[in-house]
């Protein structure tokens, strides 16, 4: 059985924001790096997943080492489970977890601005990359331009 229950469980909110599951601050921020490092290479994306898969699989380990395993030392046994005022601390910290997670705009509305800006110096510098992708740009392809395009 658990010895810290309350703290068990923000500490598994805060291990699967750390590994990355939809619907916490974590997966915003993988997912928006990897389809940045997918622009540009294609195979430093497939080495970072493999890399966040296994350290999700490290994490997943120490989390059950934390919350399941054996307590080896009495001072161990003999802590608390979180107070008010640690749960005070840290609820707001958790509900922040969440809301990047479900509706991460609100935070990257403030910044779109100013990471335009930087993205338009560098792109004289930026390398075509393997994936040849375009995101967000270019004219959708309509059915008409789609059968002109079959004429060539």
């Amino acid at each position: 059985s658990i010895n810290m229950p309350r703290y068990a469980l923000l500490f598994l909110l805060f291990t699967m924001a750390s590994i990355g599951l939809p619907g916490t601050s974590g997966f915003v921020g993988e997912f928006l790096s990897l389809v940045g490092v997918y622009e540009v290479s294609s195979w430093v994306a497939i080495v970072s997943t493999t890399g966040i898969i296994l350290g999700a699989a490290y994490m997943l380990y120490l989390y059950r080492r934390v919350a399941y395993g054996v307590i080896k030392s009495d001072d161990v046994a003999a802590m608390p489970d979180l107070n008010k005022r640690e749960i005070a601390l840290l609820l707001p910290i958790a509900l922040v977890v969440l809301w990047m997670g479900v509706y991460p705009e609100s935070f990257m509305a403030p910044m779109r601005k100013d990471v335009g800006a930087l993205e338009a110096r560098l792109a004289a510098a930026k390398p075509s990359g393997d994936a040849q992708v375009k995101l967000g740009s270019g004219p959708a392809l309509t059915p008409a331009a789609h059968a002109e395009e079959g004429h060539h």
